[in-house]
């Protein structure tokens, strides 16, 4: 180790004293100056930062500053390699590597400071949230400092920032076991229950989640519970624990009939959360009960599903909710954290929380009260004919702002690069059911209805990543995917107790079985999307107005699309691309990566990390990566010059942190 890698180990404490100080008045005002010491930024998830050194007159001046691989992080390597590091005096922490070790490196150069990794044997390769996961928690009071995070086997571990040692005192040895004290039995090795995300720490709090293994077509309708609770940072031990299936007697009980509560499980919150230390509230967005797509064996509402909590961050104490979803069978949970923001509506300023969904609405709410902002109507919604399900018969709309999505499928909404391919496109949908947002799905039949096409498709529109804030003009900036997703229903007695399960009628003609669980249809024509583009947008939402000021195609149009042979001569616009895509605030920009490779003009095949105006979202400018991105970025100051770093991954290429900065004078 050097002598500047130990500086900045030795290091921090008086600096440690002005961020304690300095965090209350931050948590809503973007990451403070020069740092990025928690997962979103600021408690408040803004990912923003004032930082302005880099801007449109130099973004394509930006060069590689240092990369760091992560392949001998782990016994493989990883190629969906998702976090967001956080920098702090010096210093960047992040998970990497398919055992989820965590690695300290030198901020300015990615030297390798220091690494932890764990090994969980049996437990770690039955979990159902493997690999990297997606950061991690900072903590520190005067010279004491921590690194917190999640295993991929559930461990809660806290190690010295210093050295990455496990903190003698916390837990046992530095780990806390999450597969204990849940109130439920859980299997220490084989049991349905993880977590990916950061653990958020608030007022001396840990507050962690729950994850579960993809759901649209479980073996059971009974699983493991997704139940938050709250630990002591010094000491892991556990303050309290919420109930996301109430248990007898508590509120919301009443919404799971025939008493579906007791073996009905899932109902996490596997996403980022936020908190308000001044209102001494942790916000916790959670997901669908057990089976995504058929709820026959869990009637009713099934609070606290799909909801919005605010849980006191001393005592798990419920002050409100809101359920954005009730009785959700399309997958539309809550997958990523609130962004907390003061706005100042008609003259009123209120202390308010921005949710995004999957389906692309945008709950505003007030967060001291969880009252709505502008009104959120509870409108009648399709009802199906699926054998023993039980739908609810509205879904609640906010009124503004308008959906930053396209939200539901028609005609209209079917490809149109040529008459032929819209014809090609309303001849395969003859077979579907299309409708309104929140269609139902469908028992799947051969030749049709063979499923509900669905918009945007379970896993949204958005995702984990959600939005981006910038708190000097309350405009929100988040990245959606337009992608349908084919949602039908087979039995499968052979491999499930639940009635039915996600899955696909087949024709029976050519032999086999009538249907098969786990396939779905491909939505295409010609190997086009059968919806039009673009299929990634960025779009920006003033939260003082309640509306949308700009919203853009985000992503290079991929190749096979550039090359069809149906669309030679067509001049094409900018498609955008799919994937799950974090995006950044700065001073002056918004800025983001492709979701996707493609063949660069000089023949490069790569992506390109791009930077928009964020008044106008006009592109500024462009660099080169070698793979898409695959984790949120984030920026720091370090010896008086701003880094931008962006975890990377994808097809053929393992995980990689990629730092850049503007060349030195």
């Amino acid at each position: 180790m050097n002598a500047r890698s130990r500086r900045l180990l030795a290091a921090g404490a008086a600096c440690a004293l002005v961020w304690a100080a300095q965090a209350a008045a931050l948590a809503q005002r973007g990451a403070p100056p020069g740092r990025w010491p928690t997962y979103g930024g600021d408690l408040a998830n803004t990912r923003y930062s004032g930082l302005a050194e880099i801007d449109a007159s130099n973004f394509e001046q930006l060069e590689v500053a240092w990369r760091f691989k992560t392949d001998n992080l782990g016994p493989r390597p990883e190629f969906n390699f998702q976090s967001t590091p956080l920098v702090v005096d010096g210093v960047l922490y992040s998970t990497g590597g398919t055992r989820r070790a965590v690695v300290a490196l030198d901020a300015a150069t990615g030297e390798l400071l220091w690494m932890y990794r764990l090994d969980e044997g049996a437990r770690g390769e039955a979990a159902p949230r493997r690999l990297s996961g997606r950061g991690l928690a900072y903590w520190a009071d005067g010279d004491d400092r921590r690194i917190v995070f999640v295993t991929p086997g559930y461990h809660l571990i806290a190690l010295d920032a210093r050295t990455g040692r496990p903190v003698p005192g916390f837990g046992d040895g530095g780990l806390v076991d999450l597969k204990r004290e849940a109130d439920q039995v859980i299997d220490p090795i084989e049991s349905d229950i993880g977590l990916q995300a950061a653990p958020i720490i608030a007022s001396d709090v840990i507050v962690v989640g729950a994850a579960h293994s993809p759901g649209v077509a479980p073996r059971s309708m009974r699983n493991t519970k997704g139940f938050v609770r709250g630990y002591d940072v010094r000491s892991g031990r556990r303050l309290w624990i919420f109930h996301t299936v109430p248990l007898a007697g508590e509120f919301g009980a009443d919404t799971w009939l025939n008493d579906s509560r007791e073996y009905t499980g899932n109902t996490g919150a596997w996403g980022q959360m936020s908190a308000d230390e001044e209102l001494g509230l942790v916000y916790v967005p959670t997901e669908a009960p057990t089976n995504d797509a058929y709820g026959g064996h869990r009637p009713g509402d099934n609070l606290f599903a799909d909801s919005i909590l605010a849980l006191d961050i001393k005592t798990g104490e419920r002050r409100w909710h809101f359920q954005t979803v009730h009785h959700d069978i399309w997958d539309w949970d809550l997958p990523c954290a609130p962004i907390l923001t003061d706005i100042t509506v008609d003259g009123r300023t209120i202390q308010a929380l921005a949710q995004p969904t999957k389906q692309g609405f945008l709950f505003v709410l007030d967060r001291a009260t969880g009252e709505p902002v502008w009104p959120i109507e509870e409108r009648p919604v399709p009802a199906g004919d699926v054998p023993g399900e039980r739908y609810s018969p509205t879904q609640p709309f906010p009124t503004r702002p308008p959906p930053f999505e396209r939200q539901g499928v028609t005609v209209d909404d079917l490809i149109d690069f040529t008459p032929e391919l819209r014809a090609e496109a309303e001849a395969f949908v003859a077979d579907y059911n299309i409708g309104p947002i929140f269609t139902p799905p469908v028992v799947s039949r051969f030749p049709g209805p063979q499923a509900t096409i669905q918009l945007p498709r379970p896993t949204g529109g958005p995702n984990w990543p959600g939005g981006a804030l910038d708190p000097e003009t309350n405009i929100l900036y988040i990245f959606s995917n337009t992608s349908p997703w084919g949602m039908g229903l087979v039995h499968a007695p052979e491999h499930t107790d639940l009635d039915w399960v996600q899955g696909l009628a087949l024709d029976t003609a050519a032999g086999g079985p009538a249907s098969a669980i786990f396939r779905f249809p491909r939505l295409t024509v010609q190997g086009l999307p059968i919806i039009k583009p673009p299929w990634g947008r960025i779009t920006a939402i003033d939260l003082d107005a309640g509306e949308i000021v700009w919203q853009v195609p985000h992503g290079e149009t991929a190749d096979n699309v550039r090359n069809h042979p149906a669309l030679r001569g067509l001049d094409i616009p900018r498609t955008g691309r799919l994937g799950r895509l974090g995006t950044l605030v700065t001073r002056t920009l918004v800025i983001a990566g492709d979701g996707g490779a493609f063949t660069t003009p000089g023949g490069a095949r790569g992506a390109m990390l791009r930077a928009y105006d964020k008044g106008s979202g006009q592109e500024v400018g462009a660099v080169y990566m070698p793979a898409p991105q695959t984790g949120s970025p984030m920026t720091y100051l370090l010896d008086g010059q701003q880094y931008l770093v962006v975890a990377v991954s994808g097809a053929g290429y393992s995980g990689e942190l990629l730092a850049f900065r503007l060349p030195e004078d």
